[in-house]
């Protein structure tokens, strides 16, 4: 079969934009954000905590990026609510059944909100919408 100029160039056009598509949902509601956990994912898989869900889903949070300091070196840091509870180990207190959302931010936006000793993330859970 021979394809003409017009068609090969309709053809090639066809592809790429399959290709170039954005990923969308079942739902149709679009892209799924990679640094969020949303509430109904964690009901979806009846987490008991945010340390499973994270591990489950996210496990690549919980991992450092590289040493920043030799001998103070930075974690990865959970946030609940705008208050600080510590390493990422104090996500097994944290109860799914209130949790709206974890939202996960890298070393750069944790640092620029909420300071220089967060080069390694933040892992923030909110009970709130």
């Amino acid at each position: 079969m021979r394809f003409g100029g017009g068609r090969l160039a309709a053809l090639t056009l066809l592809t790429v934009m399959c290709a170039c598509s954005s990923y969308r949902r079942a739902d149709g509601t679009g892209r799924v954000d990679r640094n969020v956990i949303t509430r109904e994912q964690l009901l979806e898989h009846r987490f008991t905590n945010a340390f499973e869900a994270v591990e489950t889903l996210r496990s690549n949070w919980l991992l450092t990026k590289g040493t920043d300091s030799f001998v103070a070196p930075t974690e990865v840091k959970v946030y609940l609510d705008n208050t600080n509870l510590g390493g990422i180990q104090t996500l097994r207190e944290i109860a799914t059944t209130s949790v709206m959302f974890i939202r996960y931010f890298d070393g750069v936006a944790a640092t620029a909100r909420w300071g220089l000793d967060h080069g390694q993330g933040v892992i923030y859970v909110s009970t709130r919408p």
